[in-house]
């Protein structure tokens, strides 16, 4: 295998000089950004940075009227060349997107079994027997409890952190490669939040899930990704390591992000690093043994 062969299978996903304007206004400047494969890659910002467009645009999901240029190669296919119909046949099956709001991508009316189903049969060629068992595996996966029972019931009869991990489930139903993950957590209380990091990260080290996480918060960044990319206005101002982004950030509007975090917090991710370090650590160790 060449060098550049070797290169290219540990990128999941490669955006070059990507622009987007919307009547006159820009709102992507020139982003250009490497993701990891099987790994968490975080866009950072304030609302309005160009970080959640820049997800949905590489899912061809920008609003309609908007002028993009540029490359988003994913796999040697340029997803900006591809029509809708071409981009259909991607989104689900090989990247999925999991909303900040479940109930965006979960219908009220409709059982969670049907939801989980129907489109594994059409993406995977499933029997609805073998629709059905997968169902099952995957709310166990995310662990929901109950999965067999989670079929039968509506979104409407759960809380909004057991939504989230169906909505995951759904997601990842199609064995995508990527998922794009958009604001998670943001909308859920502070325990509930870490069970849905905790199983983010958990997917991603025992399935090699590439995820890109978007959120504002510093502070879920520091707890789940392993790059991270701060954005501002609409470019890219800061790459990096989550250590280096977080323990050593390099651009002011970065460093003010991190000031604004909580001491405490702070802390508390630290520990919570080193743990998760000591832990990989142990089980790298034990399958040398």
């Amino acid at each position: 295998m060449s060098e550049n062969e070797s290169e290219n299978e540990s990128v999941a996903l490669s955006i070059r000089d990507l622009n987007l304007t919307i009547d006159d206004h820009h709102i992507l400047k020139d982003v250009s950004l490497d993701v990891p494969a099987g790994k968490v890659m975080g866009l950072a910002g304030e609302s309005g940075s160009g970080k959640t467009m820049t997800g949905m645009t590489v899912l061809g999901l920008q609003p309609e009227g908007a002028k993009v240029s540029g490359e988003i190669d994913y796999h040697g296919e340029n997803l900006l060349a591809m029509t809708d119909k071409q981009l259909a046949g991607y989104r689900g099956r090989h990247i999925a997107m999991v909303f900040q709001d479940p109930t965006a991508s979960l219908h009220p009316m409709i059982r969670i079994g049907v939801q989980l189903t129907d489109h594994m049969r059409h993406h995977l060629g499933l029997s609805k027997e073998d629709a059905r068992k997968r169902a099952i595996e995957l709310l166990e996966l995310v662990q929901v409890p109950d999965p067999e029972g989670t079929l039968r019931r509506y979104p409407h009869q759960f809380s909004g952190g057991q939504l989230q991990r169906i909505a995951i489930a759904v997601a990842i139903a199609c064995k995508p490669d990527l998922i794009i993950a958009d604001e998670p957590t943001t909308a859920l209380d502070v325990t509930v939040q870490a069970g849905i990091l905790q199983l983010l990260r958990h997917l991603c080290d025992t399935t090699g899930l590439t995820i890109i996480l978007i959120t504002h918060d510093l502070g879920v960044m520091s707890a789940l990704a392993d790059e991270i990319a701060v954005m501002r206005g609409g470019q890219i101002v800061e790459l990096g390591s989550r250590y280096d982004v977080i323990r050593n950030p390099r651009h002011p509007y970065t460093k003010s992000l991190i000031d604004s975090l909580p001491k405490q917090m702070m802390e508390q991710r630290e520990k919570g690093e080193q743990a998760a370090r000591d832990g990989r650590q142990e089980q790298e160790g034990g399958q040398h043994d």
